[in-house]
């Protein structure tokens, strides 16, 4: 596991096509301890990978990954794409993440998190994601949630 430096590098207003996703996972405390990297993107959506890791499995006889750190996973990736949809970094809050586990991850493989924002009303941003590990139609865990804007949504 890697040892983040918890300086954080991206500043308020920095616009979102300058963040590198990956230092930014790195640098930060439990992401970074869990190995988050930035996976993919396109108009509307951002995945997240979390790599297996014996360390933070949840049950050693089937050697699966604890649901913590896939919670995680879906936190930090539906918060990101909060800054995809504004176009830049501001700080913000999790209100609210509701999280439905359909299935165990399978042993020894990636997980992917997958979190679009699609709504900004007021002060707040509505997010949805799913976690999955091969196909994205046969997910692990759906998730809907909220997060509180913390510069009151100005865009």
């Amino acid at each position: 596991m890697t040892t983040p430096d918890h300086s954080f590098p991206v500043r308020t207003g920095t616009p979102f096509a300058e963040i590198d996703l990956t230092t930014l996972m790195r640098s930060l405390g439990h992401s970074g301890w869990l190995g988050m990297r930035f996976h993919a993107q396109s108009d509307g959506w951002i995945e997240l990978a979390m790599p297996w890791n014996a360390e933070i499995m949840g049950d050693e006889a089937d050697a699966t990954l604890a649901a913590g750190p896939i919670i995680s996973l879906l936190d930090n990736t539906t918060g990101i794409a909060a800054w995809q949809r504004r176009g830049f970094f501001a700080p913000q809050v999790t209100v609210d993440l509701r999280f439905d586990h359909l299935r165990a991850p399978a042993p020894g493989r990636t997980v992917i998190g997958r979190g679009e924002c699609y709504a900004i009303a007021h002060s707040v941003a509505y997010v949805r994601g799913v976690a999955y590990d091969g196909a994205i139609d046969d997910p692990i865990v759906h998730v809907a949630g909220s997060f509180m804007l913390l510069d009151g949504g100005a865009a």
